[in-house]
């Protein structure tokens, strides 16, 4: 295709506004906007509405649209999955007990849902709109792409309340682009059928599972790095052909992005992956897409309809209405205060709206006019909402909660394990079959040691066993062993560790993601090392100069480069694992949230370093 001049120019200056956005946000102290909100404001100033710098271009047109694709794309990735499989731990605050964030959400959206309903038809009888499908659409979505970055910078996302709005947030993505699929099919130009989507779903389904089957081949790991990056490669060949097949059944490309990424979220990628995928998308792409939107709306069109003008102020009220009565549900755990901060975080909107506005428009539902507007409210939703969230949300530091382990053979290797590990940080458990003889009084008074019949799988599915965040296995049967873990890996704990001391079954168990460990390797290991390194084995054993894991967990420091670190403790970092990453730290080494730093120094240092890194 043959570029015009103009085209090129008019790339120029998108691609420049998009560049100088956030660094004028800096400059001008003005963080409480979000960014993408900022770019259609520039958008808006070099358009239609300003100078009037840009011209239609095929280059820009393309870049657009790709920019929304991937937008779309990354909204289904930032889906956490595992909110919804997350069960329920023992905890020791009641009110926190009575509270299951799945359902609370789920109750929380279909009031959002029911009330936007209402407003609608509202809306339908004034005579502002005449379908009350998109209308609903309109009140009752809810922006992800703002919720997620406004609760990580006011330190909320880990809090009980954040991770309610989080899921809130999450469904409302989910259900309202499932439902503009629907739209588009029933009041588009008749090439949709809804029932076409079901074929869209089913080569999601397959292509989990094809997924599932090669994420953790050993030979995709080689081809990861260097020019290969076939991570990358399958990501991107993932998401054009879900476009694709989306827009063979008659559905919207972005349905396609959409499910594309939220297929990759339940793969669980590579931390360093998803920050890839981030920087190309909100680096180059995306911003040109938020841009184009604020070039292409007339502002100054929407003055000559009176009807358009006084629907942004009501339709604004309705955004606000249709979140904060269905969160007051909420105040059965949370104060007022808190209860209507989530309220504003909740009203903003931006993404699906946009989306719909313009399909609404391509399709004749809403006419130029009317898009711009529920453009304008969205992008006004997102400049009010957050900054009064961060006003309202009252930051309080909570105590880590402590991690279950459960240990399903009681032997010399887990009994002192057991005893040694900090009460304030571990509630351990420990299974013990009557086959396996423990005749010893003493040991059984000192442990709290559950009998069981045997080491049946739904036996201790029953006992809730697998409800943990770290299962340990070591009866004396490598294949029980091996089963066990096998299954509560693939059931969602967290962490399975297991004792093997064959070649093979150590290799079936780390093809699994299994910890493994072994009497064998480690004794062979230790006196190994006490010959050829004994300082190494000091460095392990002596308490003054030992190696200590730390976790990550402090937002404010997320991003932060080692060398700019503001902690001048005696304290060396030896490692940093992220991931199934072992990362060689130095100056330029970014710390990022759930990083495990292994470190050395005094007891003192380290304890302050733990103190500043795993209580945000």
């Amino acid at each position: 295709m043959e570029a015009h001049p103009e085209s090129v120019s008019s790339l120029v200056i998108v691609i420049i506004a998009a560049f100088i956005t956030p660094i004028l946000m800096h400059r001008l102290r003005l963080n409480v906007i979000p960014v993408v909100v900022a770019e259609i404001i520039v958008g808006l100033i070099i358009g239609q509405s300003g100078f009037n710098l840009v011209e239609e271009s095929n280059w820009l047109e393309t870049l657009s649209t790709l920019g929304f694709i991937f937008l779309m794309f990354l909204s289904g990735l930032e889906i956490d999955f595992s909110l919804f499989s997350k069960k329920k731990k023992k905890r020791n605050d009641a009110s926190e007990t009575s509270m299951n964030p799945v359902v609370v959400a789920t109750i929380v959206f279909i009031g959002i849902l029911l009330l936007s309903l209402g407003l609608s038809y509202l809306f339908v009888l004034a005579g502002f709109i005449d379908n009350i499908f998109l209308m609903t659409l309109i009140i009752s979505t809810i922006s992800l792409g703002v919720v997620v970055p406004t609760l990580k910078e006011s330190q909320a996302m880990k809090t009980p309340i954040g991770q309610t709005i989080l899921l809130i947030a999450v469904i409302a993505d989910l259900v309202t682009m499932i439902l503009l699929a629907v739209f588009v099919s029933i009041y588009g130009d008749g090439s949709g059928n809804m029932w076409l989507l079901l074929i869209l779903f089913a080569v999601g389904i397959v292509l989990y599972f094809v997924g599932r089957h090669f994420k953790n081949q050993s030979f995709l790991e080689a081809m990861s790095k260097g020019t290969i990056q076939i991570g990358t490669r399958a990501v991107f060949t993932l998401i054009i052909f879900l476009v694709a097949v989306s827009e063979s059944v008659g559905a919207e490309n972005i349905l396609g992005a959409f499910i594309a990424g939220a297929l990759v979220s339940l793969l669980a990628p590579n931390q360093d992956l998803v920050q890839k995928l981030d920087s190309f998308g909100y680096g180059f792409l995306i911003p040109i897409f938020f841009v184009m939107i604020g070039v292409e709306i007339n502002i100054w069109t929407l003055f000559g309809d009176p009807m358009v003008l006084m629907l942004i102020p009501l339709l604004l009220l309705a955004l606000l209405v249709s979140k904060l009565l269905p969160v007051l549900f909420l105040k059965k755990w949370y104060d007022t205060r808190t209860v209507f901060g989530a309220g504003m975080i909740l009203t903003s909107t931006l993404s699906l709206v946009i989306a719909a506005a313009a399909i609404g428009e391509r399709i004749g539902v809403i006419d130029t006019q009317m898009e711009s507007a529920l453009i304008l409210v969205a992008v006004l939703t997102c400049i009010i909402t957050p900054p009064i969230f961060k006003k309202l949300y009252v930051h309080h530091e909570e105590a880590i909660p402590k991690q279950i382990v459960t240990f399903i053979g009681s032997n010399q290797a887990t009994l002192p394990v057991v005893r040694e590990l900090d009460q304030e940080l571990f509630e351990s458990h420990l299974y013990h079959t009557r086959l396996d003889k423990l005749d010893d009084k003493i040991t059984k008074s000192v442990f709290d040691i559950k009998e069981v019949e045997s080491y049946d799988i739904n036996e201790l599915q029953q006992l809730g066993v697998f409800d943990s965040n770290i299962v340990v296995v070591s009866t004396g049967n490598e294949e029980i062993n091996k089963e066990i873990a096998c299954y509560a890996k693939h059931n969602g704990v967290e962490r399975v560790i297991a004792r093997a001391e064959t070649s093979h079954i150590d290799k079936q168990l780390k093809e699994n993601g299994v910890e493994v460990f072994s009497f064998l390797l480690s004794t062979k290991t230790l006196l190994k090392a006490m010959i050829e390194a004994p300082n190494v084995v000091d460095i392990l054993t002596n308490q003054e100069s030992a190696l200590y894991e730390i976790q990550m967990n402090n937002s404010v420091y997320d991003g932060i480069m080692l060398r700019e670190f503001p902690f001048t403790g005696d304290v060396i970092m030896v490692r940093i694992f992220r991931d199934n990453d072992s990362i060689v730290p130095h100056g330029d080494t970014q710390l990022r949230l759930g990083d495990n730093l292994v470190v050395t120094g005094s007891t003192e240092y380290v304890e302050e370093l733990q103190e500043l890194l795993e209580f945000s």
